[in-house]
């Protein structure tokens, strides 16, 4: 990254994080909010509001460039200060990864029916993989997806079970995996469709993200056959080029909450008083801010190096599992002592800490938990030390 770029992505990250303090923190006691998320409604005035400030979609260019991942990490580090600072300049996930991936591989025809009203903030998005466990479906393990689709003439036919899509209620795009003869395919597809049945909404520890978590029934769902991304068979490589970019976006954003919660709670310490004395001199909670300090620089590096790995052209497929379980710990172990240092405050909706620990805790599941991460490590360090015995 050249000190020009570096100097341009410094910029759009400031100019982020002053929308995000100044215009989207005051919304975070709104009452547009469900179980399932915020409201599009509450949302849509949010994009509209960054809009007008020209921080909408920061991380892609008004040319059409993506920033590079060092880049993108300064901006939506940023972004995450507010569980709604995503959502509002859309940088939030699922929507920033689809971006992602159709600006690396849609064609143009593609690119201006789906990708471009999802820059625009215009359209939501859903990435349809996650299937249910009673189906014996994919879950951690994509090879074992039962979505099955055919192709019928000019068209595909596609019947299966989804779990855990996120966002897909009120979303306007969709991307679907399905198995072929060939292997996995991926298709891009209007939203709602009456093919796609939402069975229900699922009821989770986390609420930040709109629509919340589906089941999902597929019907009999006809895709043209220009819609599918690449040819049959093909699905899984262009998962792995979202796989780890997605992976660590999610790092980025969550690293900006744990920086906020630690705010919130230093904040705390240092004008709460018990014993005689503010609660930070009180070596108890001095310490585990201190704790806190240190695991947040430990992310911070964790994130800026797996970018700096994806900006070689890499796939960075170990270095993100990496960055995902070492982040998504130390945020929890962050989330957890915020809590702990405000007490029973802590555990209150008055405070954005409740929030944070709730919603940082899924984060160690979604995206591969830290268990499936490590066996994936261990069988790469077992496959490494065979090729040095050879």
């Amino acid at each position: 990254m050249s000190d020009n770029d570096a100097e341009l992505a410094a910029g759009i990250a400031a100019r982020v994080e002053a929308f995000v303090r100044t215009v989207v923190m005051p919304y975070e006691k709104n009452t547009r909010r469900t179980a399932h998320g915020p409201s599009d409604e509450l949302i849509d005035e949010l994009k509209e509001k960054a809009r007008v400030a020209g921080v909408l979609t920061p991380h892609i260019l008004p040319d059409g460039r993506h920033l590079t991942q060092r880049e993108t990490a300064a901006v939506l580090k940023k972004s995450g200060l507010s569980l709604l600072g995503p959502l509002a300049v859309n940088t939030a996930a699922p929507d920033e990864g689809n971006m992602y991936l159709l600006g690396k591989v849609g064609n143009a025809e593609l690119k201006r029916r789906f990708l471009k009203p999802m820059i625009e903030g215009r359209a939501r998005s859903a990435f349809f993989m996650t299937e249910p466990a009673a189906d014996d479906g994919a879950g951690s393990d994509p090879s074992m997806m039962k979505t099955a689709c055919q192709p019928d003439g000019n068209h595909w036919v596609i019947n299966g079970r989804k779990k855990f899509i996120t966002g897909v209620d009120g979303a306007k795009v969709g991307i679907v995996m399905a198995k072929s003869n060939d292997g996995a395919c991926m298709f891009l597809v209007d939203l709602p469709n009456p093919a796609i049945r939402i069975t229900r909404v699922l009821d989770t520890i986390d609420d930040a993200l709109p629509g919340g978590h589906a089941e999902i029934t597929i019907d009999n769902l006809r895709v043209p056959a220009d819609q599918m991304l690449g040819k049959s068979g093909e699905g899984f490589k262009y998962a792995q080029i979202r796989l780890s970019p997605a992976r660590l976006s999610h790092c980025m954003r969550w690293y900006g909450a744990g920086v906020r919660a630690n705010e919130i709670a230093t904040e705390y310490a240092n004008r709460r008083k018990a014993f005689g004395r503010t609660l930070i001199d009180h070596e108890g909670v001095g310490f585990m801010l201190a704790d806190n300090l240190i695991d947040l620089k430990q992310a911070e590096l964790m994130i800026d190096w797996c970018a700096d790995v994806l900006d070689t052209g890499s796939l960075g497929t170990k270095e993100s599992s990496m960055a995902k379980v070492s982040v998504s710990e130390s945020l929890s172990r962050v989330a957890d002592r915020c809590v702990q240092v405000m007490g029973g405050s802590g555990v209150t909706r008055d405070f954005m800490v409740e929030a944070f620990y709730r919603e940082v805790r899924a984060f160690r599941i979604y995206d591969g938990p830290t268990e499936v991460h490590k066996w994936s490590l261990a069988k790469t360090i077992k496959r490494e030390w065979r090729e040095t015995q050879t």
